[in-house]
């Protein structure tokens, strides 16, 4: 179950970076801030924007 989750996690990362902030340039200044929160945003958006990704893809 474990395992599930953290690949969830993972696609939910990807999927982020392919719907919500795709052909976007952000900056931050440090690297965990962008990677935090683009981990929470596909872990509490995943169910959305993986079939969304993938679709588009």
């Amino acid at each position: 179950m474990i395992i599930l989750f953290f690949v969830y996690m993972a696609a939910g990362y990807w999927a982020v970076g392919k719907t919500i902030w795709r052909d976007k340039i952000i900056i931050y200044t440090r690297w965990n801030d962008m990677f935090i929160k683009r981990m929470f945003l596909g872990t509490l958006l995943g169910w959305l924007l993986i079939p969304w990704a993938i679709i588009k893809r």
